[in-house]
């Protein structure tokens, strides 16, 4: 199932959830028995590594535990509501820092668990490699108004340009914050693209022809796994400043560097009591940042649509994903590759 076609809405997608289960057929009469007698619901967001993770974990369920499943596209805060409620059992990937609140009141309702850890998630400011060989004394954000003429805006020569988090994400709030809060306002415009694509089309475009650009990511991504990147540092991060960064109506706000972002998976607390096989399967997903970012660059550099992505993952990384499931689990999906 490609990513592009799971956009539609929220509604139209948990309707799927009153359907009529359907029971898994063996193929073989030694085909292993799911532990549901109904397809497997897995929330489906919009962003690459969630939906590659996805499709991982359904082929494995498929072909070594014999279980069928279904995508239901949601965005980040109705999964978790839909979770709770049981409209899913399983959210592959949900990043604490961006949910810590709503993620800390569904926990205390005892209907969902946090089961694995998948891999530590970050966000930084960047700069190509090249920039940072072309001007070697750019080390900080702080020192980016030394250099506001090697980073023209085309639409305010007189100052730099900045690309921030796409309008109305929140990692906007953050990014913006960090610009005020290093005094760049003289200096750099903060240049927030329409969409999550316009944003990295516009620095896929200006890194394949050697321009200078400064901006803010997050990883593993595709972009950050194709591209060679430097970070540029910050003061060490403090949870009390940073709390303020995150606030759009911060009054005051002072530099910190982004903490790591834990990214786990959560299932509702019936699935674990339903399906102890698959919950133990799901608590050992874990992939090495490096390996997601190959996977990630992957994706990028072919083209290729989640599914196929993992299918790749499966061929080319065996010595990650044994790890998560028994032998005889492994061996079942090795022979359908």
């Amino acid at each position: 199932m490609g990513w592009r076609r799971h956009a539609a809405a929220l509604g139209c997608a948990l309707a799927f959830a009153g359907l009529s289960a359907v029971p898994a057929v063996a193929s073989a009469a030694d085909a292993p028995q799911c532990e549901l007698d109904r397809p497997i619901r897995f929330g489906g967001m919009n962003w690459e590594t969630n939906l590659v993770l996805v499709e991982l974990e359904r082929y494995i369920a498929d072909k070594g535990y014999g279980c069928e499943s279904e995508v239901l596209p949601v965005e980040t805060l109705p999964a978790l509501a839909a979770l709770t409620r049981g409209d899913l059992d399983i959210n592959s990937e949900i990043w604490l820092n961006s949910v810590a609140e709503p993620w800390a009141q569904a926990e205390a309702t005892g209907k969902v668990k946090r089961i694995g850890d998948i891999y530590m998630g970050g966000e930084a400011w960047f700069i190509p490699r090249y920039t940072a060989e072309r001007l070697p004394e750019l080390k900080a954000a702080s020192d980016l108004p030394k250099f506001k003429d090697e980073f023209t805006d085309p639409e305010e020569p007189s100052k730099g340009r900045f690309y921030g988090c796409p309008a109305g994400w929140g990692c906007e709030v953050v990014s913006g914050n960090l610009h005020k809060a290093l005094g760049l306002g003289d200096t750099f415009t903060y240049f927030s693209p329409g969409t999550g694509a316009t944003q990295k089309a516009a620095l896929m475009a200006a890194y394949q022809r050697k321009e200078n650009i400064v901006f803010y990511y997050w990883y593993p991504t595709p972009l950050v796994g194709s591209m060679d990147l430097v970070k540029l540092e910050f003061p060490e991060y403090d949870a009390e400043i940073h709390a303020c960064l995150t606030d759009v109506n911060c009054a005051d706000p002072k530099p910190s560097d982004y903490p790591d972002n834990p990214v786990f998976t959560a299932v509702t607390t019936q699935f674990t009591q339903d399906a102890p096989k698959l919950t133990e399967f799901l608590s050992k997903v874990e992939v090495p940042l490096p390996i997601m970012n190959e996977a990630m660059a992957h994706m990028e550099e072919t083209e290729s649509e989640p599914d196929e992505v993992a299918r790749w993952f499966l061929k080319n990384h065996a010595d990650v994903w044994t790890k998560w499931v028994p032998a005889d689990v492994a061996d079942r999906v090795k022979a359908s590759l």
